[in-house]
């Protein structure tokens, strides 16, 4: 069965069972900061566990996009070496809110797996919590008497708290669970040992396929567990592990999940991979095989993330995109011998292969390809940069080991992979200081630990129920009664508090607006808030220290000023954004935004720079739009569906309800949760004050609107009186600004005659201070010439001398520069290195540099270094 049939027979199966089928949630998650992306089915459905929200069905049914490369749920290092484990999988699941529980769990996935897909009943292994009497938690009878209508005992395995107790976090919902196994060996291997003893083992043909979750506990701050006010059911069954029990493979990998993408690899590259199947093959195939399973696992992560809106990027969840990718380019490069981008093209094979139910991939399938490849080009030149850092490394070893300090400073900061480091290491008959790498990886890791340690109360709750709401559409000012605090304590922020309201008018970070400042009046004190954000659909107001009494009545009152500001910067981001897809083209797509009270940042898909004639149509778009006073059109409750017939634009990587609030100015309509002012007049005026690339194929424009245009006309008028007083007040400006450009332009050239006769003077001086070291002409000193002249010299030195190796310093504008030229027949002889010599030269003076093996040159901060580095040379000879 194909793995496209197996999917719609799991959804059509529930959904004849009375589940909701609702699509994936993004693979991204926004407003849930305990989590960077979705790493389990039920993670998009944390707020109906925690009582936050109702579910529109209290059964439900999907397959959730996953991934899990960071915290607690890190399967990263694994990928390639096994045949089960991923970065991004599919989870097939059905939920049960506060509705049905163990019964129907576990006998409807006995159901599907043996009478739907008729799977081999004998193959089949269960597990149930065995009980942790620590915590009052018993033996799971009910689960095994249950299974026992279906497998005998001799198949039911009692699992620890470690295999069959499963826990979100170290905080929230929790349960026991009843995990289903299938032992995919021979018959023969099989009738040798039992699979009964190779579950939870690792194996890689019995593997775990399906896990009924029972939620019925709440996990508490201080590890004690409490019950939920309801119980429900979260099941979890891996999509490409049932594609290989159902395909009669022992492979995640030799699945049609994964076929067509090995085989555009191997195509692309001349190798071939080799099936599970295949026994004894070499360790040099070994190696091909594990290269082209990360490869075609991590692109389908990178792929999705990108396609959900997440760039990568040095920081935060973008960072981790990046690691992945580049995991698969140095697997590539080393073990593949790819030395070009490449694995961009796998993108339009994924497209084809997935965008039938997840169409954001095909969609969005030129900016993943766009960003793939210009990720990859970058990361190559790093790589390449990295041997030369690496050769300068071994060149400066003493003995046969690499300081493994010297190491990770490759590593962390150029991003040069240490497996990498050893392989090229061994090759040239080196060995790495393990212990040092991993010592100055530790304490990298415990300092950023320390740094981002975070401490969680639990909820104390002041007001029984879900009465949480957000009046803050219409209001800035509510009479509030406090319904829950909580205690967070960070190394970064020290104690803060989050406070929920009953009847909030603060506005929750979302959307790219930042959330609302303000504060809560009571007759006898006032707090500031400091932030607002939501979770898990909580608004939490963050402050620094709590009200005297919590339950008094309070007056919550939003800082207008600020939100003024930031609703004229969000209302001026939707007008930029349908001038950009008039002005541009119907491709632009938002692809990020910050809107503040001092700013506006729109990221967008665009193949080319934005020019200037094309800004300044952009911002007579918008100040058309400003002028003509459209009024805000609001629709809080419009089915999502009907919007988007109306013309509503939505954004990938959002996550959108059955029902939406669209905001229309004129022909701009957009689905959005923000802030906007209630006519484009409020605005004022639009200004775009900065246009770049941000990566490939995705521009950013940060553009101001109100009194922050006011300040910058100000400035600008400012800014070009004084340019008046400095000229003397001339009656043509712009007439006296080009006459002394083009005086300075003779003045120049004039200079660089004189500069070029001091040089040919210096000349002879210098050719009779070289001296002879070791068989070398050598000559290392400081000469009064910039670093142009010091270039002419050191080239018509050396077009008079052989085995010549100079080292010049010069010093401009009290910025000291080092120029080193090495005779060619000196490089091919003595393996010499101007670019080596003047990274390590640099140091003495703070500063770097480099170039080719005979010229090279180093700018540096600290002009007392230039006598240390010229006595330093001569160690080169």
């Amino acid at each position: 069965m194909k793995s496209q049939d197996i999917r719609k027979q799991f959804l059509q199966f529930f959904e004849s069972k009375g589940h909701l089928i609702v699509p994936s949630a993004p693979i991204v998650l926004k407003d849930d900061p305990t989590l960077m992306f979705n790493n389990s089915g039920m993670a998009q459905f944390k707020e109906y566990f925690l009582g936050n929200a109702k579910p529109k069905s209290n059964r439900i049914a999907d397959t959730q996009k996953c991934l899990r490369v960071s915290g607690k749920h890190n399967d990263l290092e694994d990928v390639g070496f096994d045949t089960y484990h991923h970065t991004m999988f599919e989870m097939l699941g059905n939920w049960s809110f506060g509705d049905y529980f163990k019964k129907e769990a576990i006998s409807w996935s006995w159901e599907f797996l043996t009478e739907v897909l008729k799977l081999d009943k004998d193959r089949i292994y269960v597990s149930v919590f065995e009980g942790n009497p620590a915590e009052n938690v018993p033996f799971d009878q009910e689960a095994f008497d249950l299974w026992k209508q279906f497998v005998n005992e001799d198949r039911i395995i009692k699992g620890n708290k470690k295999d069959n107790f499963w826990e979100m976090g170290d905080q929230g919902p929790c349960g026991p669970c009843s995990e289903i196994h299938i032992d995919l060996r021979s018959d023969e291997e099989r009738g040798k040992i039992s699979g009964f003893s190779l579950v939870n083992a690792d194996h890689p043909q019995v593997v775990e396929i399906w896990n009924n979750v029972f939620m019925e506990f709440n996990r508490k701050a201080d590890g004690s567990l409490e019950k939920l006010p309801a119980q429900h059911v979260d099941t979890g069954m891996g999509f490409e592990r049932l594609c290989m029990a159902m395909q009669n493979v022992t492979s995640n990998y030799d699945t049609d999940v994964f076929t067509p993408l090995i085989e555009k690899v191997e195509q692309i590259t001349g190798l071939k991979y080799t099936s599970n199947e295949v026994k004894n093959i070499s360790e040099e195939q070994n190696k091909t095989n594990i290269a082209i399973r990360v490869i075609v696992d991590h692109v389908r992560a990178v792929a999705f993330a990108i396609a959900d809106g997440q760039l990568p990027s040095n920081t935060g969840a973008g960072y981790v995109i990046r690691r992945i990718l580049r995991r698969a380019i140095r697997y590539g490069f080393t073990f593949l011998n790819t030395k070009e981008p490449f694995i961009y093209q796998l993108v339009e094979v994924l497209a084809n292969q997935m965008g039938e139910f997840f169409p954001e991939i095909k969609t969005q399938q030129q900016l993943v390809t766009n960003v793939i490849r210009e990720e990859e080009a970058s990361f190559l030149r790093t790589l390449d940069q990295g041997l030369q850092l690496l050769d300068n490394v071994i060149a400066n070893t003493k003995g046969k080991q690499v300081d493994g300090a010297k190491a990770f400073e490759l590593y962390d900061t150029f991003g040069f992979p240490i497996d990498l480091t050893a392989l090229i290491l061994r090759e040239r008959g080196f060995e790495l200081d393990e212990a040092g790498f991993e010592k100055a990886m530790q304490e990298q890791k415990n300092r950023s630990r320390a740094a981002s340690e975070v401490s969680t109360d639990d909820w104390k709750i002041l007001v029984e129920g879900n009465t949480e709401s957000f009046v803050g559409y219409d209001q800035t000012e509510n009479e509030v009664k406090i319904t829950r605090i909580r205690k967070i304590d960070s190394k970064k922020d020290g104690v803060l508090y989050q406070i929920v309201l009953d009847a909030t008018p603060f506005y929750p970070e979302g959307g790219g607006q930042v959330g609302d400042k303000g504060t809560l009046v009571s007759a006898n004190e006032t707090i500031e808030i400091i932030d607002t954000k939501k979770e898990n659909n909580l608004i939490l107001h963050i402050t620094k220290r709590l009200p005297e009494n919590i339950e008094a009545n309070f007056i919550a009152k939003v800082n207008t000023d600020l939100r003024t500001a930031s609703s004229k910067n969000h209302s001026a981001t939707h007008l930029m954004h349908l001038a950009l897809r008039t002005i541009l083209g119907t491709h632009v797509e938002q692809k990020g935004s910050l809107v503040n009270p001092n700013y506006l940042r729109f990221d967008f898909s665009h193949f080319s720079k934005v020019t200037d004639e094309e800004i300044k149509q952009v911002e007579d778009f918008v100040n058309q739009r400003i002028q003509e006073q459209l009024p805000l059109i609001e629709r809080r409750s419009i089915p999502i569906q009907q919007a988007l017939e109306e013309g509503a634009m939505a954004l990938f990587g959002e996550k959108y309800g059955d029902t939406v609030r669209a905001i229309k100015f004129g022909d701009s309509m957009e689905l959005c949760g923000g802030i906007h002012v209630s006519n484009t007049a409020n605005i004022w005026s639009f200004k775009i004050i900065s246009e770049g690339a941000v990566a490939a194929g995705i521009r950013r424009i940060e553009a101001i609107t109100g009194d922050a245009v006011k300040d910058y006309f100000a400035n600008q008028e400012n800014t070009l009186a004084e340019i008046k007083e400095t000229l003397k007040n001339p009656q043509d400006t712009i007439k006296a600004v080009v006459s002394l450009q083009d005086e300075n332009a003779k003045l120049k050239k004039q200079v660089e005659l004189l500069l070029k006769e001091k040089a040919k003077g210096l000349k002879g001086d210098l050719a009779a201070q070289i001296k002879e070291v070791n068989g070398v002409k050598f000559l290392a000193t400081q000469v009064d010439l910039d670093a142009n002249g010091a270039k002419d010299l050191a080239y018509e030195l050396g077009n008079n001398e052989t085995n010549l190796f100079l080292v010049l310093a010069t010093v401009t504008d009290d910025k000291p520069m080092l120029t080193c030229y090495i005779s060619k027949e000196l490089v091919e002889a003595k393996g010499l290195n101007a670019g080596q010599v003047v990274r390590e030269l640099g140091k003495y003076i703070q500063g770097g540099g480099g170039g080719q093996p005979f010229f090279a040159t180093a700018g540096g901060k600290n002009v007392t270094g230039i006598k240390e580095a010229l006595e330093k040379a001569k160690q080169f000879i």
